[in-house]
């Protein structure tokens, strides 16, 4: 398994859909951009989010830039020439927005609830979760 970590801007926001079995799986494009030189180029990876993960992340809004770290892998395709490749995923581990570009405010999830915000009961108090007078434009995740 090779770890991943990406710094980039979501391409759209992510799409959410459910499994038969239940689960949610939300998938979205990460735009990361890098310096050759004088040349910037950008690469643009697919990301995987499952479960909790995908449903607290599915607020965030196209062009969010966001932190991915996750497990890179592998699958083979056939192009409609008949040729192959090979395409690379990035199935996330951890994900949410970059705070240098970006404030937050953040809902603890509660455990057996569906570990999403919108589903707790009541947010867990935690002394440094206390919004402040300057949060009033805070972006949740």
């Amino acid at each position: 398994m090779t770890s991943i970590s990406l710094i980039g801007n979501l391409t759209s926001p992510i799409e959410l859909r459910f499994t038969q079995s239940g689960k949610a799986v939300g998938s979205v494009t990460v735009a990361v951009n890098r310096k050759r030189g004088e040349v910037e180029e950008t690469d643009f990876h697919r990301v995987t989010l499952w479960e909790s993960l995908a449903e607290n992340a599915a607020q965030l809004d196209k062009g969010t830039r966001v932190i991915v770290i996750g497990r890179l892998t592998s699958r083979e395709y056939d192009t409609r020439e008949g040729e192959k490749r090979t395409g690379w995923d990035v199935t996330a581990e951890a994900f949410g927005p970059d705070l240098r570009f970006a404030s937050a405010s953040v809902t603890r999830a509660v455990k057996g609830s569906g570990n999403s915000p919108q589903n707790s009961a009541a947010p867990v108090e935690e002394p440094w979760a206390t919004p402040s007078a300057d949060d009033a434009g805070s972006v949740p995740f």
